[in-house]
């Protein structure tokens, strides 16, 4: 009886010592991606998980509200703006690490039609009868509204049709106004006119809007800022370069990837 209490005392502290063992379960990764990034995220984050295993999550949304998030304490470890107005107002309201960020892409604007003569729609062609109503981001939160606020005012076109607009709370939601038939014309990123199958577009000049410059940087209140420095390398890298080419994320000097 003696040695069966002992074995039974030593095969109970085996278990114990092994469940105490047990590996614990990863860090998720949070992501806040501006919401010209959308389509992009449905080839980057198989990618990456593929390459570094990892719970990863995205939120999309518009730069500004998804900042203003940040700033109150939102869990993201990293955030993806579409300009680097709103990763400056992060870094500096102590919710990111500076050191982190860097420029991933400069944005473009493009005019997109449900139908298919898209190519052959400009800003100035929007006062025509046609364009009753006309969307675009909310510029007071979105870039990509406040880029097509810019190009509409030096084109001198504000004024002509401010009373035609209607507004998505993001970018994404601004393409599914003109998709829905909510509006007959959308002003949005290249990224998701590039993800469309239906529908045509023309990119608007840009010399008619300040660049849209979009940062990335690595946010204090996750609880993952290694997880994000390695997707920050990943975005950087071959692969993800490739990616983001491929939605229209070019930087100075880079061409749209080729179909395969």
């Amino acid at each position: 009886m003696a040695f069966r209490s002992h074995c039974q005392t030593v095969l109970g502290i085996f278990f114990a010592l092994n469940g105490g063992c047990k590996a614990k379960p990863p860090v998720p990764l949070r992501v806040a991606a501006a919401a010209d990034l959308a389509h992009a995220f449905d080839e980057i984050r198989p990618a990456f998980v593929a390459q570094t295993p990892s719970e990863l999550t995205v939120t999309i949304g518009a730069s500004g509200l998804l900042a203003r998030q940040i700033e109150q304490g939102a869990p993201f470890d990293l955030f993806l703006a579409a300009n680097t107005g709103y990763v400056e107002q992060v870094v500096k309201a102590g919710a990111c690490d500076g050191s982190t960020a860097y420029r991933y892409a400069r944005g473009r604007l493009v005019i997109w039609v449900k139908g298919v003569d898209g190519a052959a729609v400009t800003l100035d062609a929007l006062a025509g009868e046609r364009f009753k109503h006309i969307a675009i981001a909310n510029p007071e939160q979105a870039p990509y509204g406040a880029a097509a606020r810019d190009a509409l005012t030096r084109a001198g076109m504000w004024n002509k049709i401010s009373d035609r607009l209607v507004y998505g709370e993001n970018v994404q939601q601004t393409l599914q106004l003109a998709q829905t038939g909510n509006a007959d014309v959308a002003i949005v990123g290249l990224s998701l006119a590039l993800a469309q199958k239906v529908g045509s577009w023309s990119l608007v000049d840009e010399a008619r809007y300040a660049p849209i410059d979009q940062s990335l940087v690595v946010c204090t209140h996750g609880g993952n800022a290694a997880g994000a420095r390695k997707l920050a390398d990943f975005l950087d890298a071959p692969a993800g370069r490739a990616i983001l080419r491929k939605y229209g994320f070019l930087l100075p000097g880079e061409a749209l990837a080729k179909a395969p």
